[in-house]
């Protein structure tokens, strides 16, 4: 117990009981796929069951955006069913059909994805800054019946090999009869499984193109009960906050953060989220907070510097705020220590959260005083979780040694679409699934040594090296060339470009920067070229060493 406050609890006594028999959080074992895995027993059996419930929170507001446009519960509810009839009557979308969205925040986006995912459909968000190549690369690799663009988009598969096979609607000039369509519908009454599929994440590969994780309804489902249980336990061990008002949501849609986090969770716990609109203004946020009340922001490290360094944080009254959370990127000591200062009623409560599209979003959390310990702490894997570390023949290693985190619960993907070579490399036995990180268990807590193999995290993009290689490869000047991350306050990391060039030639970093952006999305663009005449170091296998390129290390290979 707390010497400074009597009430409240140990992160023990705390989980003991919320995961106490007749506890909301009670636990229970059941088969999922195949495996006995533990589940929440009082949960959702579907995306659907929760948009039902959601009708219980009738004219509070739901979504709010920077635009302007604001929807209840009420008015969500009745949307999403007359926009859940014009696809299943206009473009016959029934369960296990794909729709693409293909899209900048909006409440179109929001609406479709409700309507989508009660029909049984799986929603296919497609990453609104991709270009042409990468637009038909996600088209081909999920086969979507519908898509769904914004205007800006729309111009944007002019850009592609081959038109679009399927229909084409737009949010701006088609959706409002859409959304109209059939006012008083009902939902559907399609029946869902939990296992059945209902929406794929793009994320990066290590060929440099993005799988596609499959995700279930009980994926979501159990995120959301996850991110409640993380809110239930905070209330239990740490002084009362304010009370709570509306919530940032400043992440894409198409991002975990954004449609798991922003709009399912926030749906399931009757909250609110306010939607800024176009590029991230922090005055215009800042002042979306005063007007909106919001009293919690969440958003990348980059998102939370960025605001709290706005001189316009001064007209907020800070003190009124209940939260700030970190996602897309790491927490670091510097971040603690700045919102301690701009939020000193949050200095013990600011902790960060673990998890990956493959792994369902949620895996550990650390609380504040686990990162002020250890930055790279993580914390212990949620209720449902299980945590293995493995050595690279899949053995469990001991307590404390460094291996490869592998991961095991109900929230882990169905799998990644159209990827058989992938689900072998990144499945083992038992539907545990390797992330990638190299990480060690210490008294029960996960600690991350490095990033997902060599993935640089700008802004809480997630970008790998090898796409970008591949592409500045193709440049007619380059003889070889390396992709990393370099550090970055505001953005967690940049991307950094060496490149050697070809004998006699002697190509610009304009030049380079100028060939990437004509195929690739701009966050994956290099904001610095180094020009170098050295080859690159390597290793005995031919492998770049790009610790060495970092800084981090020699290069003690010598090629005889």
């Amino acid at each position: 117990m707390s010497s400074d406050n009597p009430a409240l609890l140990s992160l023990e006594e705390a989980s003991t009981r919320l995961l106490s028999p007749g506890s909301p959080f009670e636990l229970t074992e059941e088969e999922v796929l195949g495996e006995t895995m533990q589940v929440y027993k009082n949960r959702a059996k579907s995306l659907r069951e929760l948009l039902q419930a959601s009708a219980a929170h009738g004219d509070k507001d739901y979504m709010v955006f920077g635009d302007g446009r604001r929807w209840t519960y009420a008015d969500h509810l009745a949307d999403v069913a007359s926009v859940a009839r014009a696809f299943q009557e206009n473009y016959g979308i029934g369960k296990g059909d794909h729709v693409a969205i293909l899209a900048a925040n909006a409440p179109e986006w929001i609406l479709s994805y409700w309507a989508t995912v009660s029909l049984g459909g799986v929603v296919i968000s497609m990453n609104g800054w991709w270009q042409g190549d990468e637009i038909q690369y996600g088209l081909d690799l999920s086969k979507p019946k519908l898509l769904l663009v914004d205007e800006r988009r729309k111009e944007r598969l002019a850009e592609m090999e081959r038109a679009p096979e399927m229909p084409v609607v737009s949010f701006e000039q088609d959706f409002e009869a859409i959304r109209t369509f059939a006012p008083g519908a009902a939902l559907p009454d399609t029946p869902i499984e939990e296992d059945d599929p209902c929406l794929l994440l793009f994320t990066s590969g290590t060929t440099g193109r993005p799988k596609g994780a499959l995700v279930s309804h009980r994926t979501l489902v159990g995120f959301t009960m996850s991110s409640f249980f993380i809110g239930a336990r905070r209330a239990m061990t740490e002084p009362p906050a304010g009370e709570p008002g509306a919530t940032l949501a400043p992440f894409p849609l198409f991002h975990l953060s954004g449609s798991m986090g922003s709009t399912t969770a926030t749906l399931a716990g009757g909250g609110t989220s306010v939607w800024p609109m176009g590029r991230f203004d922090p005055a215009k946020i800042i002042q979306l907070s005063l007007d909106e009340n919001i009293t919690s922001w969440s958003g990348a490290t980059t998102h939370v510097f960025r605001l709290i360094d706005h001189p316009d944080i001064e007209k907020l009254d800070t003190g009124r705020f209940t939260s700030v959370g970190v996602g897309g990127s790491a927490s670091t000591p510097e971040l603690l220590r700045t919102v301690a200062e701009k939020f000193p009623q949050l200095a013990g409560s600011v902790g960060s959260g673990y998890g990956s599209s493959e792994t369902g979003g949620l895996v550990s959390y650390a609380n504040n005083a686990m990162l002020k310990n250890a930055e790279n702490c993580v914390g212990p894997p949620l209720p449902t979780v299980e945590i293995r570390i493995v050595d690279d023949e899949g053995k469990d290693l001991p307590s404390g040694d460094a291996g490869r985190v592998c991961v095991r619960s109900p929230l882990v993907m169905l799998e990644y679409l159209n990827n058989p070579k992938a689900n072998e490399e990144n499945f083992l036995p038992g539907r545990w699934v390797d992330t990638g990180d190299l990480g060690r268990l210490i008294d029960g807590k996960l600690h991350i040594e490095s990033r997902m193999r060599d993935m640089i995290i700008r802004g809480g993009e997630n970008i790998y090296p090898a796409e970008i290689e591949n592409r500045i490869e193709l440049h007619p000047d380059v003889a070889e060339v390396a992709v990393h991350g370099v550090d970055d306050r505001e953005l967690g990391q940049r991307v950094k470009a060496v490149v050697v060039p070809n004998p006699g030639a002697a190509p610009t970093e304009e030049a380079i920067r100028d060939f990437c952006a004509e195929s690739l999305a701009y966050f994956k663009v290099p904001e610095f070229v180094e020009i170098r005449t050295e080859p690159l170091p390597r290793n005995a296998t031919g492998k770049v060493m790009k610790h060495v390129l970092e800084g981090l290390g020699e290069n003690t290979f010598v090629e005889e």
